[in-house]
């Protein structure tokens, strides 16, 4: 226990446990991506701008030394991040004080760092450049689930099945064609990310209001010089395109686009394990549960399927965070306010690392699926006597019956079925009363073959087969060789 607040605050500071830690990073989110998002990265990415800048102006004719580049360029991952957070103390300003901190390490290029540029140089274009690299390490994974997904969906796809809509009994699908309901959606998300990471720009060159005034009076009037350094800094940031205009900030719309995308990818996966739940309460198809898994503290016998809940439930959080640049946006008054920054601090980076764990568990979910043939085969012996009832009255019609006479026995004998499933809590069956009825007797060599759930799939086979050769397979050819081994969860 602590004596005071003062004793409070030193033993959180001493005790990294002592101090709320996001979940996303010490839970969930891979190594990669929290780094993607760290102050690390951040900073030095801020150093590398700096460094574009300088290299673009002295190629552009203004007075900077190869010993003040080299400076630099040594000095890139040499950051003091004490001193800066003391600078930013002082300073109240995170940029000022991390151009300090670079400067002190860097006093020959002191003079030269930062020039001409505004807050937003370093910061928006850092922020473009995480985001670009945080799609590139979203969309393999993206990938490595479709392609379990599609191995899955192959193995299954003559597997008949009992459909559902409402979540009632319906017409007989098979597991493959339902799973190929999951990757259709997940490639549409695919291309939708795909599409997002490309279509990002850098903010570029462009001063304090998105003018390039300070830039236009360094190279004393000649625009050429001004567009040319906006494309040369442009490009060393590994971007094809900067926006032609800006204010402070690059639109933040461009932000509602982000995280529009991840939140339809959210709303994918949620689908796509609520599905998987509903199954597994049917036992159907249950996700993988490891030997020595526990499902419930109090009822041993449980197999919880914690995996897919997981993804629902951070499902739920990403789809929910597009609502904070939608408001952002809207309120980003004239060239900009600051009442973005520390919103987009959180948004940003919860998204990407929400994204994240979300694909690497569902990788994990689809790599161990388990069905149970027989537990489907017994529903679908439950609900299919009623289904095959046209069936039945077409044969009976070919060998010569009435069907309106046919359709008068189907109806009562159907009901009398239905009667002992719902009011007995029997087995359904029907078919033994129409093999027990002598009407039908015309038929009731034939009734094993009516009655085939192979025959009530239509072309759903042939449906996964066309689909993953023409749609799943080329989308995935980018990604040969990024597909990696299986993934393990450690918590």
């Amino acid at each position: 226990t602590c004596s005071n607040k003062a004793d409070a605050g030193q033993g959180a500071a001493e005790d990294p446990l002592s101090r709320y830690r996001s979940p996303l990073v010490s839970r969930y989110a891979s190594a990669e991506m929290a780094f993607n998002f760290s102050e690390r990265k951040k900073f030095g990415t801020w150093r590398r701008l700096w460094l574009y800048l300088a290299l673009a102006e002295k190629s552009l004719g203004l007075p900077i030394t190869d010993e003040q580049i080299k400076e630099m360029e040594a000095n890139l991952d040499n950051i003091d991040f004490k001193m800066a957070a003391e600078e930013e103390k002082k300073l109240r300003h995170d940029v000022m004080a991390h151009v300090h901190t670079f400067a002190h390490c860097c006093p020959k290029a002191a003079a030269i760092i930062h020039l001409g540029a505004t807050s937003c140089y370093v910061g928006d274009n850092t922020d473009l450049i995480v985001l670009r690299d945080g799609f590139n390490l979203l969309l393999p994974k993206l990938a490595r689930v479709i392609s379990r997904l599609a191995d899955f969906a192959e193995a299954h796809a003559d597997l008949p099945t009992l459909g559902f809509t409402h979540y009632q009994p319906a017409q007989l699908t098979t597991v493959g064609k339902r799973c190929c309901l999951w990757i259709q959606d997940l490639c549409m998300d695919l291309q939708n990310l795909e599409r997002t990471r490309d279509d990002l720009r850098f903010r570029g060159v462009k001063g304090t209001t998105g003018t390039q005034a300070s830039f236009l009076q360094l190279f004393e009037g000649d625009h050429s010089k001004v567009e040319e350094l906006d494309r040369l800094v442009t490009a060393k940031a590994g971007f094809k395109r900067s926006y032609m205009v800006t204010g402070q900030t690059y639109s933040r719309k461009v932000d509602i686009g982000v995280l529009s995308v991840l939140a339809s990818l959210g709303a994918s996966v949620h689908k796509i394990c609520t599905d998987i739940r509903l199954l597994a309460n049917l036992k159907e198809i249950e996700e993988p549960f490891e030997k020595e898994q526990i499902g419930s503290s109090a009822m041993p016998y449980k197999r919880n399927p914690m995996r897919s809940e997981r993804c629902c439930s951070l499902a739920r959080h990403l789809m929910t965070l597009v609502l904070d640049p939608l408001q952002t946006a809207s309120v980003q008054w004239f060239e900009r306010t600051l009442d973005d920054s520390a919103n987009r601090r959180v948004c940003l980076a919860e998204a990407f690392l929400t994204a994240d764990i979300i694909l690497s568990t569902l990788q994990n979910i689809s790599e161990g699926l388990v069905v149970y043939p027989k537990v489907i085969d017994r529903r679908i012996r439950q609900e299919l006597p009623f289904m095959a009832t046209e069936n039945i009255i077409m044969a009976m019609v070919k060998a010569g019956g009435n069907r309106q006479d046919c359709h008068e026995k189907i109806r009562v004998l159907s009901q009398q079925a239905a009667a002992v499933v719902k009011q007995e809590g029997g087995d359904n069956d029907f078919i033994a009363r129409v093999r027990a009825d002598p009407y039908f007797s015309p038929i009731h060599n034939h009734l094993d073959s009516l009655l085939d759930p192979s025959s009530f799939t239509g072309r759903a086979p042939q449906q996964v087969a066309k689909f993953l050769k023409e749609e799943v397979r080329p989308a995935l050819i980018p990604y040969q060789g990024k597909m990696g081994g299986k993934i393990e969860l450690t918590l």
